[in-house]
Parts: C-alpha cells; structure tokens; sequence
C-alpha cells in the first residue's frame, strides 16, 4: 500500500504548503499567525547566512588585494563574533545572529498577518486602510527592536511599515 507522500516531489509539497498549510490551532487566525510566522523565519533565516557568506567573501576580497593606507574607517561588521579565535566560536555565532534575525522575521510576519485578518474579521473588509494600519503597528514594534531606539527611529519604521504595506496592497490587483 503506497501512500501519496511517497510519490510527492518537495516542489509539490511547497505547493501544498500556500493550499492548506501544516497547522491547525482550531482557530483561522492562529493558523494563519502561525504559518506566517515559519515562512517569514526561513526567509529570514536564509537571508542571514547569505548576507553573512556575502561579507565574508568581499572582506576575504578586500584584505588579499592591498592594504588599507588611506586611513579610511573600515565599516562595522554585524556579527564581529562570527571571525572567532575557533571554528566552534564562529559557528556558535552564525547560530545565534542567524536565529535572532529568523526570529525578528517571523515576529514581523507574523504581527502583520495576524494584524490584516484581524482587522478585516472587525471592519468586514479588506482595504488599504487595513493594511496601513498593520503596516503602522508592525514597523513600529520592529523599530523598538532595534538597538538603541530613539522616538524619530519608531515613528520613521511605523511610516515605513504603512507606506510599504499600503503600496502592496493597491498594487496587488495591478501586477
């Protein structure tokens, strides 16, 4: 007796993955703050160790060319831990920036999407003031996520967050 899953290609279970999703809390808005919230944390996760790789290689780049003696300010790496005095450092690092970043996607995501449904099940409808709204309230918990946050760094993430969700929203039936 050969079971359907058996037969399935990962590009087809990816596709069952937007269809009917891998939780059910017994609640539309769980599943959907939950399912958000694992995509986005891949994504995020995955943009992390890009980002990472990327730098690695053009510092490795930049240091065997020549050295610095115009005495220019080099840029402050993210994640300095990640060039450890041993492989197990750097890697535990890599760990952790990895996560944290994965973490603040999914949260973001997660806020955003529960934000959207909750707003629509409230007004009865989906609009851009909808998302406008979500767009507000999530960029402005990511701008007090941030490392020394100040009054102007919120309000310009909450801006952000309304004009970008906003933009995607009336752009969505166009494209």
């Amino acid at each position: 007796m050969s079971s359907n899953l058996e037969t399935r290609s990962l590009l087809e279970e990816w596709r069952n993955f937007d269809k009917g999703g891998f939780f059910d809390f017994g609640h539309p808005l769980l599943n959907r703050i939950a399912e958000c919230f694992v995509k986005a944390a891949g994504i995020g996760a995955i943009q992390a160790v890009a980002r990472e790789a990327c730098l690695i290689a053009v510092e490795g780049t930049e240091s065997s060319n020549s050295p610095d003696t115009t005495g220019a300010k080099k840029k402050k790496h993210p994640f300095p831990d990640l060039r450890g005095e041993t492989n197990r450092k750097s890697l535990e690092a890599m760990v952790k920036s990895t996560g944290k970043e994965s973490l603040q996607w999914g949260l973001a995501a997660g806020l955003y999407s529960g934000l959207t449904y909750g707003l629509k099940e409230a007004r009865d409808a989906h609009d851009w003031k909808n998302s406008a709204v979500a767009g507000a309230i999530t960029g402005m918990v990511l701008g007090l996520t941030c490392e020394e946050t100040s009054h102007e760094q919120v309000v310009q993430c909450a801006i952000t967050g309304a004009a970008i969700s906003t933009a995607a929203n009336l752009l969505t039936g166009i494209f």
